[in-house]
Protein backbone atom coordinates (compact mmCIF):
# COMPACT_ATOMS: atom_id res chain seq x y z
CA UNK A 1 0.00 0.00 0.00
CA UNK A 2 0.98 3.41 -0.53
CA UNK A 3 1.88 5.94 1.78
CA UNK A 4 -0.43 8.35 3.23
CA UNK A 5 1.77 11.72 1.93
CA UNK A 6 2.09 9.75 -1.25
CA UNK A 7 -1.68 9.70 -1.63
CA UNK A 8 -1.87 13.24 -0.51
CA UNK A 9 0.60 14.05 -3.83
CA UNK A 10 -1.62 12.29 -5.97
CA UNK A 11 -5.03 13.56 -4.61
CA UNK A 12 -2.75 17.01 -5.50
CA UNK A 13 -2.45 16.53 -8.47
CA UNK A 14 -5.79 14.83 -9.31
CA UNK A 15 -7.77 17.98 -7.59
CA UNK A 16 -5.31 20.10 -9.81
CA UNK A 17 -6.53 18.38 -13.40
CA UNK A 18 -10.03 18.48 -11.89
CA UNK A 19 -9.35 22.56 -11.69
CA UNK A 20 -8.62 22.55 -15.30
CA UNK A 21 -11.06 20.34 -17.04
CA UNK A 22 -14.13 22.16 -14.90
CA UNK A 23 -12.46 25.41 -16.66
CA UNK A 24 -12.42 23.75 -20.12
CA UNK A 25 -16.04 23.02 -19.64
CA UNK A 26 -17.30 26.03 -18.62
CA UNK A 27 -15.67 27.50 -21.99
CA UNK A 28 -16.88 24.98 -24.36
CA UNK A 29 -20.39 25.40 -22.50
CA UNK A 30 -19.74 29.11 -23.83
CA UNK A 31 -18.97 28.99 -27.41
CA UNK A 32 -21.26 25.99 -27.76
CA UNK A 33 -24.08 28.43 -26.89
CA UNK A 34 -22.90 30.79 -29.42
CA UNK A 35 -22.08 28.43 -32.14
CA UNK A 36 -25.38 26.65 -31.39
CA UNK A 37 -27.11 29.77 -31.87
CA UNK A 38 -25.48 30.63 -35.28
CA UNK A 39 -26.57 27.00 -36.43
CA UNK A 40 -30.01 27.33 -35.38
CA UNK A 41 -30.17 30.91 -37.14
CA UNK A 42 -28.67 30.01 -40.19
CA UNK A 43 -30.28 26.69 -40.92
CA UNK A 44 -33.91 27.46 -41.98
CA UNK A 45 -32.08 29.71 -44.60
CA UNK A 46 -29.94 27.06 -45.55
CA UNK A 47 -32.64 24.40 -45.70
CA UNK A 48 -34.57 26.75 -47.83
CA UNK A 49 -31.78 27.70 -50.17
CA UNK A 50 -30.70 23.46 -50.58
CA UNK A 51 -34.71 23.49 -51.58
CA UNK A 52 -34.06 26.15 -53.96
CA UNK A 53 -31.04 24.11 -55.49
CA UNK A 54 -33.54 20.94 -55.57
CA UNK A 55 -36.03 22.73 -57.63
CA UNK A 56 -33.38 23.46 -59.63
CA UNK A 57 -32.27 20.35 -60.17
CA UNK A 58 -35.83 19.06 -61.15
CA UNK A 59 -36.61 21.28 -63.88
CA UNK A 60 -36.86 19.90 -67.24
CA UNK A 61 -33.88 19.96 -69.65
CA UNK A 62 -31.71 21.01 -66.80
CA UNK A 63 -27.39 19.55 -67.11
CA UNK A 64 -25.43 21.98 -69.18
CA UNK A 65 -28.44 23.67 -70.89
CA UNK A 66 -28.52 25.58 -67.30
CA UNK A 67 -25.60 25.45 -65.77
CA UNK A 68 -22.21 23.30 -65.25
CA UNK A 69 -23.08 22.93 -61.68
CA UNK A 70 -26.49 20.99 -63.01
CA UNK A 71 -24.80 18.42 -64.62
CA UNK A 72 -25.35 14.98 -63.97
CA UNK A 73 -22.35 12.46 -65.53
CA UNK A 74 -23.05 9.40 -66.32
CA UNK A 75 -19.90 7.28 -64.98
CA UNK A 76 -18.01 8.43 -62.12
CA UNK A 77 -14.20 8.55 -62.35
CA UNK A 78 -13.17 10.45 -59.21
CA UNK A 79 -14.53 12.17 -57.09
CA UNK A 80 -13.44 14.78 -54.17
CA UNK A 81 -14.72 14.91 -50.40
CA UNK A 82 -14.62 17.78 -48.09
CA UNK A 83 -13.36 16.92 -45.06
CA UNK A 84 -14.14 19.08 -41.94
CA UNK A 85 -12.82 17.86 -38.66
CA UNK A 86 -11.78 20.18 -35.25
CA UNK A 87 -8.53 21.82 -35.05
CA UNK A 88 -8.27 20.57 -31.42
CA UNK A 89 -8.20 17.37 -29.34
CA UNK A 90 -10.26 16.59 -26.18
CA UNK A 91 -13.62 16.65 -27.62
CA UNK A 92 -14.50 12.54 -27.25
CA UNK A 93 -14.84 10.63 -30.33
CA UNK A 94 -16.30 13.12 -32.00
CA UNK A 95 -13.17 13.51 -34.63
CA UNK A 96 -13.03 9.73 -34.69
CA UNK A 97 -16.27 9.31 -35.51
CA UNK A 98 -16.15 11.89 -38.59
CA UNK A 99 -12.85 10.26 -40.07
CA UNK A 100 -14.42 6.62 -39.46
CA UNK A 101 -17.36 7.88 -41.50
CA UNK A 102 -15.35 9.41 -44.13
CA UNK A 103 -12.97 5.93 -44.38
CA UNK A 104 -16.13 3.90 -44.64
CA UNK A 105 -17.08 6.17 -47.58
CA UNK A 106 -13.96 5.83 -49.50
CA UNK A 107 -13.23 2.30 -48.40
CA UNK A 108 -16.62 1.77 -50.18
CA UNK A 109 -16.01 3.97 -53.74
CA UNK A 110 -15.11 1.85 -56.49
CA UNK A 111 -13.17 5.13 -57.85
CA UNK A 112 -10.35 7.30 -56.86
CA UNK A 113 -11.07 9.96 -54.08
CA UNK A 114 -9.57 13.30 -53.54
CA UNK A 115 -9.89 14.88 -50.16
CA UNK A 116 -10.19 18.75 -48.94
CA UNK A 117 -9.42 18.89 -44.86
CA UNK A 118 -10.52 21.54 -43.00
CA UNK A 119 -8.98 21.37 -39.53
CA UNK A 120 -6.07 19.93 -38.29
CA UNK A 121 -7.25 16.22 -36.99
CA UNK A 122 -8.43 15.18 -39.85
CA UNK A 123 -5.25 16.65 -42.40
CA UNK A 124 -3.35 15.22 -39.93
CA UNK A 125 -5.23 11.57 -40.21
CA UNK A 126 -5.16 11.80 -43.82
CA UNK A 127 -1.73 12.55 -43.97
CA UNK A 128 -0.88 9.08 -42.26
CA UNK A 129 -3.18 6.93 -44.07
CA UNK A 130 -1.41 8.27 -47.00
CA UNK A 131 -4.48 9.49 -48.99
CA UNK A 132 -4.37 11.81 -51.80
CA UNK A 133 -4.76 15.59 -50.37
CA UNK A 134 -5.22 18.60 -52.51
CA UNK A 135 -6.30 21.07 -49.82
CA UNK A 136 -6.07 22.05 -46.60
CA UNK A 137 -7.58 24.26 -44.18
CA UNK A 138 -6.19 25.05 -40.72
CA UNK A 139 -6.78 27.52 -38.03
CA UNK A 140 -10.45 28.93 -39.11
CA UNK A 141 -11.64 31.09 -36.17
CA UNK A 142 -14.82 29.82 -33.74
CA UNK A 143 -16.83 31.81 -35.46
CA UNK A 144 -16.42 31.18 -39.07
CA UNK A 145 -17.72 33.66 -41.56
CA UNK A 146 -18.72 32.69 -44.83
CA UNK A 147 -15.53 34.31 -46.11
CA UNK A 148 -13.72 31.94 -44.43
CA UNK A 149 -15.01 29.21 -46.50
CA UNK A 150 -15.00 30.83 -49.52
CA UNK A 151 -11.49 29.25 -50.69
CA UNK A 152 -12.89 25.75 -49.97
CA UNK A 153 -16.15 26.31 -51.56
CA UNK A 154 -14.06 27.36 -54.98
CA UNK A 155 -11.87 24.99 -54.92
CA UNK A 156 -14.85 22.20 -54.89
CA UNK A 157 -16.56 24.09 -57.91
CA UNK A 158 -13.56 24.34 -59.92
CA UNK A 159 -12.34 20.75 -59.42
CA UNK A 160 -16.33 19.71 -60.81
CA UNK A 161 -16.04 22.27 -63.58
CA UNK A 162 -13.19 21.48 -64.60
CA UNK A 163 -14.06 17.57 -65.03
CA UNK A 164 -11.75 16.23 -62.52
CA UNK A 165 -14.00 15.12 -60.44
CA UNK A 166 -17.31 13.73 -61.24
CA UNK A 167 -18.75 14.32 -57.96
CA UNK A 168 -18.26 16.72 -54.58
CA UNK A 169 -19.25 15.09 -51.42
CA UNK A 170 -18.89 16.52 -47.96
CA UNK A 171 -18.52 15.25 -44.70
CA UNK A 172 -19.41 16.89 -41.98
CA UNK A 173 -21.08 16.21 -38.27
CA UNK A 174 -24.97 17.27 -38.24
CA UNK A 175 -25.27 18.66 -34.62
CA UNK A 176 -28.38 17.12 -33.22
CA UNK A 177 -28.46 18.42 -29.30
CA UNK A 178 -26.16 18.60 -26.58
CA UNK A 179 -25.40 14.82 -26.22
CA UNK A 180 -26.08 13.87 -29.76
CA UNK A 181 -23.93 14.73 -33.18
CA UNK A 182 -24.05 12.44 -36.15
CA UNK A 183 -21.29 12.35 -38.50
CA UNK A 184 -23.07 12.93 -42.19
CA UNK A 185 -22.00 12.81 -45.42
CA UNK A 186 -24.29 14.29 -48.72
CA UNK A 187 -23.52 14.99 -52.09
CA UNK A 188 -22.71 18.70 -52.95
CA UNK A 189 -22.21 18.32 -56.64
CA UNK A 190 -23.48 17.78 -58.94
CA UNK A 191 -27.40 18.85 -57.12
CA UNK A 192 -29.19 15.68 -56.73
CA UNK A 193 -32.30 15.03 -57.89
CA UNK A 194 -35.30 14.53 -55.42
CA UNK A 195 -35.99 11.38 -54.32
CA UNK A 196 -39.84 11.99 -54.67
CA UNK A 197 -41.66 14.53 -56.67
CA UNK A 198 -41.54 18.16 -55.76
CA UNK A 199 -45.03 19.59 -55.94
CA UNK A 200 -44.39 22.47 -58.68
CA UNK A 201 -41.09 21.27 -59.38
CA UNK A 202 -42.54 20.43 -62.85
CA UNK A 203 -43.53 23.97 -63.20
CA UNK A 204 -40.60 25.51 -66.26
CA UNK A 205 -38.94 28.68 -64.56
CA UNK A 206 -38.78 32.00 -66.70
CA UNK A 207 -34.78 33.57 -66.37
CA UNK A 208 -34.78 38.06 -66.69
CA UNK A 209 -32.45 38.14 -68.63
CA UNK A 210 -31.32 34.60 -69.01
CA UNK A 211 -30.65 31.54 -67.34
CA UNK A 212 -26.84 31.42 -67.46
CA UNK A 213 -26.52 35.01 -66.07
CA UNK A 214 -28.53 34.51 -63.28
CA UNK A 215 -27.56 30.97 -62.21
CA UNK A 216 -23.67 31.77 -62.69
CA UNK A 217 -24.26 34.07 -60.32
CA UNK A 218 -26.99 32.11 -58.17
CA UNK A 219 -25.20 28.85 -57.98
CA UNK A 220 -21.96 29.20 -57.04
CA UNK A 221 -23.49 31.61 -53.60
CA UNK A 222 -25.98 28.56 -53.34
CA UNK A 223 -23.42 25.87 -52.89
CA UNK A 224 -20.93 27.86 -50.55
CA UNK A 225 -23.71 28.11 -48.02
CA UNK A 226 -24.64 24.53 -48.09
CA UNK A 227 -21.08 24.43 -47.15
CA UNK A 228 -20.96 27.08 -44.83
CA UNK A 229 -23.81 25.54 -43.10
CA UNK A 230 -21.71 21.96 -42.42
CA UNK A 231 -18.99 24.34 -40.96
CA UNK A 232 -21.36 25.44 -38.53
CA UNK A 233 -23.06 22.40 -37.79
CA UNK A 234 -19.26 20.86 -37.03
CA UNK A 235 -18.29 23.30 -34.60
CA UNK A 236 -21.37 23.76 -32.48
CA UNK A 237 -21.04 19.71 -32.29
CA UNK A 238 -17.31 20.02 -31.69
CA UNK A 239 -17.87 22.65 -28.83
CA UNK A 240 -20.77 20.39 -27.59
CA UNK A 241 -18.41 17.11 -27.80
CA UNK A 242 -15.50 18.82 -26.05
CA UNK A 243 -18.13 20.33 -22.95
CA UNK A 244 -19.71 16.89 -22.43
CA UNK A 245 -15.83 15.60 -22.38
CA UNK A 246 -14.60 17.84 -19.97
CA UNK A 247 -17.68 17.03 -17.86
CA UNK A 248 -16.86 13.62 -17.57
CA UNK A 249 -13.36 14.12 -17.20
CA UNK A 250 -14.28 16.15 -14.22
CA UNK A 251 -16.97 13.96 -13.04
CA UNK A 252 -13.94 10.93 -13.05
CA UNK A 253 -11.59 12.93 -11.33
CA UNK A 254 -13.92 13.61 -8.42
CA UNK A 255 -14.63 10.37 -8.17
CA UNK A 256 -10.90 9.24 -7.80
CA UNK A 257 -10.53 11.68 -5.12
CA UNK A 258 -12.77 9.94 -3.55
CA UNK A 259 -11.17 6.77 -4.18
CA UNK A 260 -7.67 8.17 -3.22
CA UNK A 261 -9.03 9.96 0.30
CA UNK A 262 -10.50 6.76 1.22
CA UNK A 263 -7.24 5.21 0.33
CA UNK A 264 -5.12 7.59 2.29
CA UNK A 265 -7.80 7.30 5.63
CA UNK A 266 -7.07 2.98 5.37
CA UNK A 267 -3.23 4.15 4.94
CA UNK A 268 -3.77 6.23 7.95
CA UNK A 269 -5.70 3.96 10.19
CA UNK A 270 -3.36 1.22 9.23
CA UNK A 271 -0.22 3.37 10.31
CA UNK A 272 -2.46 4.53 13.53
CA UNK A 273 -2.93 0.59 14.33
CA UNK A 274 0.78 -0.61 14.31
CA UNK A 275 1.50 2.25 16.38
CA UNK A 276 -0.48 0.96 19.02
CA UNK A 277 0.26 -2.34 18.64
CA UNK A 278 4.06 -1.37 18.68
CA UNK A 279 2.70 0.65 21.80
CA UNK A 280 0.84 -2.28 23.18
CA UNK A 281 3.90 -4.75 22.39
CA UNK A 282 6.25 -2.51 24.06
CA UNK A 283 4.18 -1.75 27.37
CA UNK A 284 4.20 -5.81 27.38
CA UNK A 285 7.46 -6.44 27.32
CA UNK A 286 8.46 -4.23 30.04
CA UNK A 287 5.35 -4.88 32.27
CA UNK A 288 7.41 -8.62 31.49
CA UNK A 289 10.80 -7.39 32.73
CA UNK A 290 9.67 -5.48 35.59
CA UNK A 291 7.99 -8.60 37.04
CA UNK A 292 10.97 -10.70 37.04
Amino acid sequence: MATTRAIQRRIKSVRNISQVTRAMQMVAASKMRRAQQATLASRAYAAKAHEILTYLAAQPGRNKTLHPLLETRGEIKNTLLILITSDRGLCGAYNMNILRAAFDHIRHADHPVKLVTVGKRGRDFIVRSGKNIIAEFTGLSDKPSILSIGPVAKIAIEEFESGQVDRVDIAFTDFVNVLVQRPQIQQLLPLEQPAEPISGAHAVYLYEPDPESILAELLPRLTELQIYQALLESVASEFSAQMVAMRNATDNALELIDTYTLEMNKARQATITKEMLDIVGGANALRETLAK
